[in-house]
């Protein structure tokens, strides 16, 4: 069952961006996800607008190809320096229909 990371981060610290950037997709790739979005062009569709300066999508092929790339230790110092440099909010979400009414969806 595919997994998506929702990282909504708010850059209090720009020095950490360009390494991770230049890196940390090819540590997904390690471990199976693909970024679906990496934008700071972020607008309120409904609701307050939020004061999050980047916004990225991944996709995994699972929540433990997830975890392991959280875990790897080649992850850690660029993870370090973005929990320095922002406050983040990572969350996960899975590939199911809570009502299970959408047929190509599994039922949640």
């Amino acid at each position: 069952m595919s997994v998506y990371l929702i990282a909504d981060i708010k850059v209090t610290d720009d020095r950490w961006v360009p390494e991770y950037a230049a890196n940390v997709h090819q540590l997904v790739e390690k471990h199976g996800g693909r970024y679906l979005s990496r934008s700071g062009n972020i607008e309120s569709f409904e609701g307050p607008q939020s004061d999050s300066t980047l916004i990225a999508i991944l996709e995994f092929p699972s929540r433990k190809a997830l975890q392991q790339f959280a875990e790897d230790p080649e992850y850690a110092p660029y993870g370090k320096a973005r929990q320095a440099g922002s406050v983040s909010k990572f969350t996960v979400v899975d590939d199911t229909d809570i009502a299970g009414t959408i047929p190509y969806l599994s039922a949640g």
